[in-house]
Order: structure tokens, then sequence, then C-alpha cells
């Protein structure tokens, strides 16, 4: 189903993006994994993939400028000839109250999460707009639904996500390229684990299944919309947070 299929994952040296790059991996597709900074992380992910038989190559690029996003678009056809599944996962927080929130902090936010998504969404789709097919999935936020405090430049960039992800869905139909959004509550990350225990505890008492989710559950619901199960979904987002959003 997915066996041989090629795909870039943004951002995928640790946390949902690695879920994502290792579950995709186990299924016999080609991985690029991309990052920014943390070249130990996405070669130990490469080593993962490997590891269980599949093939993945680690190519740095920073996404918010549209020439490493070409060129991180350009190695992946340089190596394996195609590019069928996209993944927009890379994202960074620099959060502050709405009042107190500089501007540099709200820029950076929106470059990365939004404009950095804009320029992948751009060469892939150019890719598979030739090839007449393709799967991009872009991960969004439940803050992207429903706001949060403290998060206005996040909650802004992962709303514009969502606009983003059915502006290209219906651009891309006519190709037979799919494009949808995954907007997924707490998960136990990085970002959650330095969450003091009391915090925790408060964001359990929101979600109906009593707790976080894993970057595993994403990875599944990332490897269903990739594979051909998925042909007649587009233009769709996927909350996937324990029933903490339910609209």
């Amino acid at each position: 189903m997915l066996r041989d299929k090629v795909a870039v994952v943004t951002g995928a040296s640790r946390g949902i993006g690695k879920a994502i790059a290792l579950a995709l991996g186990k299924e016999g597709v080609f991985v690029a994994v991309n990052y920014h900074k943390d070249q130990e992380g996405a070669e130990e992910v490469v080593k993962e993939i490997q590891a269980q038989g599949g093939q993945a190559i680690a190519l740095q690029g920073d996404i918010r400028s549209a020439q490493e996003v070409e060129d991180l678009i350009q190695s992946t056809l340089s190596r394996w000839g195609r590019l069928d599944i996209l993944v927009n996962n890379a994202g960074i927080t620099k959060d502050a109250l709405f009042l107190r929130m500089k501007e540099e902090d709200f820029d950076a936010v929106v470059s990365t999460n939004l404009k950095g998504a804009f320029h992948c969404l751009q060469q892939a789709g150019k890719i598979m707009m030739k090839q007449r097919s393709g799967k991009i999935i872009t991960i969004s936020s439940i803050v992207g639904v429903i706001g949060n405090r403290g998060q206005a430049n996040y909650a802004a960039a992962k709303a514009g996500l969502i606009g983003l992800t059915k502006s290209a869905a219906k651009e891309f139909a006519s190709r037979g390229i799919t494009v949808n959004a995954i907007a997924p509550g707490f998960i136990e990350t990085d970002m959650t684990d330095v969450l003091p225990d009391k915090i925790k505890t408060q964001l359990r008492s929101h979600i109906p299944l009593g707790r976080l989710g894993k970057p595993e559950e994403v990875a599944h619901l990332v490897t269903f919309l990739a594979s051909d199960q998925a042909d007649y979904i587009t233009g769709q987002v996927f909350h996937i947070d324990g029933g903490m959003v339910m609209a």
C-alpha cells in the first residue's frame, strides 16, 4: 500500500515528526528526514528506519527559506526520483501573553509554522501536479481551532494552516492530490514533558479520555491519510485530542 513511496517529513528529528517518519519507514516508505538544527537527532531517526529494513536520509533545511525548501525537495528527487507524500510538521513556539508578546516572536512563529508550510506546499505541489498524484498532510493543532492563552502567535499560525490546507485541497484535487490537516491536542513530547505535574493534571481534567496523546497515535493517522485507503478524503481537519474539542 505504501511500500516504495517517497515522503518528506519536515521537523522530523524529534517528537511527533520523528514518530511520523518512523511509522512511514515501517510501512516501507522511503523517508527524507528534514531537520533545521538537530542533525544528531535526525541521523538517529534515519538509523532507526534503516534498522527496521527501510530507507531514509537526513536533509538539513530551514523551511522559512523558499530556496532551502526547493533544495530539500530537489535532494529528495535526486535520491529517489519522485515525491509521493509531504508531511508539514515543523513548528516552533514562542509563548507570551497577548499584550506582552514581542513582534519578533510573533513573526518567528508565523514564519516557521505557516509560511514554511506554504513554501513546502508550493515546491511539493509542483512535483505532484506533474505526477498527477500525491498526499499532503499538514500538522495543525487544536490551538488553531479554539485558541489558547499565551499563544496568540501559535494559534494564528495553526489556524492559518487550516485555511492553507483547504485552499490547496481545492486547487490540487483535479490532479489527484489530496491535502488534509491533523489537529492534535496535548501530545506527550519534549514540550509537554517539561510542564509541572500540576499543569499536566489540569490538562487531563479537560480531556474526556483522561490522558495526553502519544506521538505514535498521530503517526498512525498520518499513515492512513498517506495511503490509498484515503484517496477520497481531502480538505479535512482531523482532531486527535482525546475528545477535548467536540465540534
